[in-house]
Formats: structure tokens, C-alpha cells, sequence
């Protein structure tokens, strides 16, 4: 001993998305797509088992949909009245609840339910995930997490990757409760890792807890709910459109807004959205994203199985290039921040895919085939991380939640309109000349998506830029 005394070398700080903060967090955000997709492999099973046709159960995907999107900006709203930890951890054990029900389901009538708790219980993932991430980001001042915002997107790749799959499995061993019963561990092993990794809420503010009903915003959300309902009710059948769904829109739509700039705390801040064009035109490319890319995945997959007559194991490997390539490409581009050269790229690589779709007969090579399904892989790589994190700039911090919340909405409108899409296009049956038509309105909607970019001068080059606020 020398008698000094060792100088004290202080601890690395720990990195502030760590596994154990984000863990929860992406695995939560995949409860809602993952369950899906999922459910395809059990739909024959549930109609024999209840003695239904594919229309009757068909509806078990519609209602998950239509209350996923108008939960989604929902649950934003209550993680910012009631702190986001919370909300999370509600919601999964509303999923919990939700496949114990199924899994018990004694008649369909109970299968609809639950899966109307999955679609409200799953949906609060991801807006509070989102405002978690901010949260934790300005507190410790590191600007746009891009790294963490392209890993929900590698998530949701994975997802796409996994749903038919792991689905094919729980059907094919357990039969098609397991479908259900699958959330159960999940949403136990999501709430037990959120309780050890995501820090608590703060505490309630007194004035909320004085006036529940009024900071919840009731009936902006019941408003909220019949606007969204009534538009994708119409948009989901357009072969047969139900006219008087148009003008109900547009009345609950008016309500809607003038509701909402009257009171103190509204569901959707609607001043701020008049306000913020750049947000408005995130939005729009969100919704012409999710239109595209679940008409091209969806309606070239139906072509190749009914006109190119390849089995469904040949349309799932043949469509394993399309998400390889959107999981790397969603790491390059959050690994680097970029945005406007990957939104940009988006829509000429749909118009791309939509090309190749146009020469495509039931005769072409299967190599022509995997080669717009690259291309494809490509709009859905990009868009992903580059529309996302452009929405985490140009929403202001204390609506981050909800606004997460109407990014997802903007997606599930996209979804439920294009499987009218391609009810119109194809008719009757996925010809060769259906499959033209369709590719003719997704160089439409590529060319569309391109110009929303190269004209809007507020979007930056990368996730560090300056982003307008409104313009």
C-alpha cells in the first residue's frame, strides 16, 4: 500500500434505451398486426366449429380493424391524462382478458368480442410507446431516437414475416383457440417486463381525478368513433357502396370539429392539425402507403394463387424477399436518419413494382415474380421508418400519443380501402387483365406519393434536420 488513495472511477451512465425500456415496448406494438395476420390460418376452422360461412366469420378481421383505428388516437389521449405506463399496462391486460375469452368461447358471438378487446387492448401500445420513447428522449436531450423509431419498423416487418406462419403452427398443433389463448403468456410476459424495465407514471394531476368525464373528452370520442366508423364501413365494400354512410360522414365529421375547438380538453387537438399542413400531408402519405402496399401484397398475392395457380407455400416464399428487404433497408435508413430520399424512393419504387406488374401474365417466370416482390420489399422498407419519423418531428411533444394514434388510423384506412380496391380492379375472379388494372392505380399512387414529397419543402433530409411545424 502506498497510502494513496485510488481515485473513484465513476460507473458508465446506463444507455437510456436499454433492452429492459424498449423490450416491452416493441414487443407490445406488435400484439395488433401480429394478431391480424394470425387469424387467416383459423377462419375455416371457427366456421365449421359454429357452422358459418366465410363471410360470417370474415367479420372477426373487420371488427379488429374498425376498433383498432378508432383506439389507436384513443388510448394517446388517456396515456396523456393518465400517464403512459399506465395506459400500456391497461391495455395489455385487456388483451389478457381478451384471450381468455376467446379461448373459452362457448358461441361466435363471444369470438367477436374478444376480438374486439384485442383490437381496443393492443392498441395501446404503440401510441404510448411512442410517447414513452419521447418522453425518455428529451429528458436526456438526444434529439430524434432513430435507431429506436427503425426498430418499431424492423418490428413490423417481422411481424409480416411471422403472423401466417406462427398462426399455420398454433392451428395445425393446438387447433384454432390457441390463435387466442396465444395472448394470454404474451400479455404476461409484456406487463411483467413493463413493470421492470418502463419507470412509473407521475402521479395523476388532481384536476383530472376532479373531472374524469371531462378530461376524457366522451363525447369527442363517441364523435370520434362514429366518424370512423361510418368512412370505413363505406370505403370496405365499394363494389356496393352504401351511399347514406356519405352523408352521415360528413355530418359526424362537422360535429366532430366543431366539438372539438370548443372544449378545454379534446380527444384530437383539431386547431393544432388546421395548423400543422406538414403533419396533415404525413397523414395523407400514410393512408396512400397503406392503400398501395396492402393492394399490391394482397391483390398480386391472390393472382399468383387463383391466374399463376401456385400454391400458398410457393406465394409465401416467393414473398420472403419482400420483407428480407424491408428489414434491411429499415435498419439502413434509421441507422442513418434519413427521411426525404427514402419517402421519395418510396413512391418511384411502387410505380416500380407496378411496372413489372403491368407485363406480368399467368405464364411469366417465377424469377419475374420475386423480382417485384423486391421491389415491393423496397416501398415498405422505406416508408415505414421514414413516414414515422418524420411524424415524431412535426408532432408537438405533449400530443405525440395521440397523434401516434391517428398514424396508425391513417394506416387502417389505407388497409379497409384497399380490399375495395381490389374488389373493383379484379371482380369476380384475379385475372391477368385485374391484375393490369390494379397496376395502372398504383402508378397513380406512386406517382402521387412522389410528388407529396418533392413539393413539400418542410420535410428534411434526415431525422436531424429542421422540421416546420407548420407550413
Amino acid at each position: 500500500m502506498t497510502g494513496e488513495v485510488a481515485a473513484e472511477v465513476p460507473s458508465p451512465a446506463p444507455k437510456p434505451f436499454g433492452w429492459r425500456f424498449t423490450s416491452p415496448l416493441l414487443l407490445g406494438s406488435t400484439l395488433n398486426p401480429i394478431n391480424s395476420s394470425m387469424l387467416a390460418t383459423g377462419l375455416v376452422g371457427i366456421g365449421i366449429d359454429f357452422h358459418l360461412g366465410p363471410g360470417k366469420t370474415a367479420s372477426l378481421i373487420s371488427v379488429l380493424y374498425l376498433c383498432s383505428a378508432i383506439a389507436q388516437p384513443t388510448m394517446g389521449k388517456l396515456s396523456t391524462l393518465f400517464g403512459p405506463r399506465r395506459v400500456f399496462q391497461a391495455g395489455i391486460l385487456i388483451l389478457l382478458l381478451a384471450g381468455v375469452v376467446g379461448t373459452l368461447a362457448p358461441a361466435f358471438g363471444f369470438l367477436l368480442v374478444s376480438r374486439a378487446l384485442i383490437g381496443i387492448g393492443s392498441s395501446a401500445a404503440y401510441p404510448t410507446a411512442m410517447a414513452l420513447v419521447r418522453k425518455r428522449a428529451d429528458s436526456v436531450g438526444i434529439g430524434v431516437p432513430s435507431r429506436v423509431l427503425g426498430n418499431f419498423s424492423i418490428a413490423a416487418q417481422v411481424t409480416v414475416v411471422i403472423g401466417l406462419p406462427l398462426g399455420g403452427i398454433l392451428v395445425g398443433v393446438w387447433g384454432w383457440r390457441a390463435l387466442f389463448f396465444i395472448n394470454v403468456p404474451l400479455a404476461i410476459i409484456v406487463f411483467v417486463l413493463t413493470s421492470l424495465g418502463v419507470a412509473r407514471d407521475e402521479p395523476i394531476a388532481a384536476e383530472v381525478r376532479r373531472n374524469v368525464l371531462r378530461a376524457v373528452d366522451v363525447p369527442g370520442i363517441l364523435l370520434f368513433a362514429g366518424t370512423v366508423t361510418s368512412l370505413l364501413v363505406f370505403l370496405a365494400d365499394l363494389t356496393s357502396p352504401i351511399w347514406w354512410l356519405v352523408p352521415v360522414f360528413v355530418v359526424l365529421l362537422a360535429a366532430l370539429l366543431l366539438w372539438e375547438r370548443r372544449v378545454s380538453s379534446p380527444l384530437l387537438d383539431v386547431r393544432m392539425l388546421a395548423r400543422n399542413r406538414p403533419l396533415q400531408r404525413t397523414y395523407l402519405r400514410q393512408v396512400l402507403v397503406g392503400l398501395g402496399s396492402y393492394s399490391a401484397l394482397y391483390g398480386t398475392s391472390q393472382w399468383m394463387e387463383q391466374s399463376a395457380k401456385l400454391s400458398a407455400l410457393q406465394v409465401g416464399l416467393i414473398l420472403i424477399p419482400f420483407s428480407a428487404v424491408g428489414i434491411i433497408l429499415a435498419r439502413v435508413v434509421s441507422g442513418r436518419g434519413w427521411i426525404r430520399g427514402p419517402l421519395t424512393i418510396t413512391g418511384i419504387s411502387l410505380v416500380a413494382t407496378a411496372g413489372i406488374a403491368l407485363i406480368l401474365t399467368h405464364q411469366s417466370p417465377i424469377w419475374l415474380l420475386v423480382v417485384m416482390t423486391l421491389l415491393f420489399g423496397i416501398t415498405n422498407g422505406l416508408a415505414s421508418f421514414a413516414n414515422q419519423a418524420t411524424l415524431y418531428l412535426q408532432a408537438p411533444a405533449p400530443e405525440i400519443a395521440v397523434a401516434s394514434g391517428l398514424y396508425r388510423t391513417s394506416n387502417y384506412v389505407g388497409a379497409i380501402f384497399s380490399s375495395s380496391l381490389i374488389g373493383i380492379t379484379f371482380g369476380k375472379a384475379a385475372t391477368d387483365a385485374g391484375l393490369h388494372t390494379l397496376a395502372w392505380v398504383l402508378v397513380g399512387i406512386g406517382v402521387v406519393l412522389v410528388l407529396l414529397v418533392v413539393l413539400d419543402h418542410s420535410l428534411p433530409r434526415n431525422a436531424n434536420g429542421p422540421a416546420s411545424a407548420a407550413s
